[in-house]
């Protein structure tokens, strides 16, 4: 073992990534040996700072439950807007239908019935958005009683009612996930004229705000090119990125491939260049938290969109998570979608579309379904669809307007209901309409 000096500097022994055993010397006896003092490190391996610490886990696992209400919230705002709106419209036409009372000629009378009878269905699912309305009231209080339990016995820096507490908070997890399917998805019918934010950058590039940030966060992130670039532009609100001010810089230690990154709870992925490595850049940190080659995936233009670009991998979100969409040669040329763990990266699971990939022109994720593009040029449209939950496909006609007539990043965001375009230098936004079949049966 190593001699200790008596001289009064600190000596950090047993060394552990969070932090080590300190020892201070503090005298030197007669017989000229020394006099230490041990301090022991805060995080000890006693099973009280064990609980402590599995305590702060639940509450960051609790804090980010009330970070996904509140995307909750905001996602399904506008449609609970139409639907108070459509209930008003029911009971107009229910008034004049009652009140007509022969003054309207048979023509007209049938055509307002006939109208009433189309509106009928609509009743139950008026009902039941109302009941999903308290639905999510109730969640929001057990978060909030949640958090106040956990908040005490912190403090008291005890453990008392710990396995109760970690089995309220996955459950409560679990059914905030069911309300969240059921409310927030549906099935693309319509996407809207295209909103043009600002003209910037080069020809081909990406721009996206984080999908799981609370509503007080609208960040935005812009990366200019599709390959070769490391300089990330964080800016602090939309505002602000349409006058291109109160910026920061973020240079990333890996240069990227493609335009398929996305921002997910803080960090962003993306694709190192010439390899199939995805990488996890923690923005608060300045760190890559993790990286990991995606197994069999083609990269440097082995299998990218029809616009080429290096867009061989291209990452998403949507309401049930993060996705991954490339090909293999295994999968000859034919899209790959893969669910990833955002912690490790790891394939959860994967699905072959059989959709060629280069015959893409862009792709997105919404509830769990695949949107492809038939190409990236003027006259574009949503051609194509797979659904995850069941494994099969469908060929869809969704026009929408490519104003710039050249798609190179094209994603969904599900916090705004939106697809985020990058089209030929121009920062681009498009809101979509989601036909929902919402189911009846249980309480999420």
């Amino acid at each position: 073992s190593p001699r200790l000096e008596c001289s009064g500097t600190a000596i950090t022994l047993f060394q552990s990534p969070e932090e080590g055993w300190q020892l201070y010397t503090s005298a030197q006896a007669p017989d000229g040996k020394c006099i230490c003092t041990a301090v022991i490190p805060a995080q000890s391996t006693c099973s009280r700072d064990g609980r402590s610490r599995e305590l702060r886990q639940l509450m960051e696992k609790v804090q980010n439950v009330s970070q996904s209400m509140e995307v909750l919230e905001l996602r399904t705002y506008r449609d609970l807007q139409y639907v108070r709106g459509m209930e008003t419209l029911m009971r107009s036409l229910d008034a004049r239908l009652r009140a007509a009372d022969g003054s309207l000629s048979a023509k007209s009378f049938q055509e307002l019935k006939d109208r009433m009878t189309e509106l009928l269905p609509l009743s139950s699912v008026l009902e039941q958005y109302k009941a999903d309305t308290r639905t999510i009231v109730r969640l929001r209080e057990e978060v909030r009683n949640l958090s106040g339990s956990l908040a005490a016995i912190q403090e008291e820096m005890g453990a008392y009612g710990y396995e109760d507490l970690q089995q309220r908070v996955m459950a409560l997890e679990a059914r905030l996930h069911a309300c969240a399917q059921k409310l927030g998805c549906g099935k693309l019918t319509g996407v809207s004229n295209p909103i043009t934010v600002r003209a910037m950058g080069s020809r081909f590039g990406s721009w996206m705000t984080d999908t799981m940030a609370p509503s007080a966060d609208s960040r935005v992130w812009y990366m200019d090119g599709y390959y070769k670039g490391r300089r990330v532009l964080e800016f602090r609100t939309l505002g602000d990125f349409i006058k291109g001010q109160n910026f920061i810089q973020h240079l990333l230690p890996q240069p990227w491939a493609g335009t398929g990154h996305v921002v997910y709870n803080g960090s962003l992925f993306y694709n190192k260049y010439q390899s199939n490595v995805v990488v996890k850049y923690h923005f608060r940190s300045r760190s890559v938290l993790v990286q990991r080659s995606l197994p069999g995936a083609g990269y440097n233009n082995t299998f990218p969109y029809s616009w080429g670009g290096f867009s061989d991998m291209d990452f998403m979100v949507d309401e049930s998570g993060l996705w991954a969409v490339y090909t293999t040669n295994q999968n000859a040329g034919n899209i790959v979608v893969s669910r990833l763990d955002p912690h490790t990266l790891e394939v959860m699971r994967s699905w072959d579309t059989g959709y060629p990939k280069r015959s893409a022109g862009e792709a997105f994720m919404i509830c769990g379904v695949l949107y492809v593009t038939n190409s990236h040029l003027a006259g574009a449209k949503v051609y194509f669809a797979y659904f995850t939950n069941t494994s099969s496909y469908e060929y869809t006609d969704v026009p929408f307007h490519n104003q710039y007539s050249h798609i190179s990043m094209l994603d969904y965001n599900p916090r705004e209901r939106a697809l985020y375009t990058w089209n030929n230098g121009h920062q681009v936004l498009y809101n979509v309409t989601l036909f929902h079949v919402i189911s009846t049966s249980g309480d999420p």
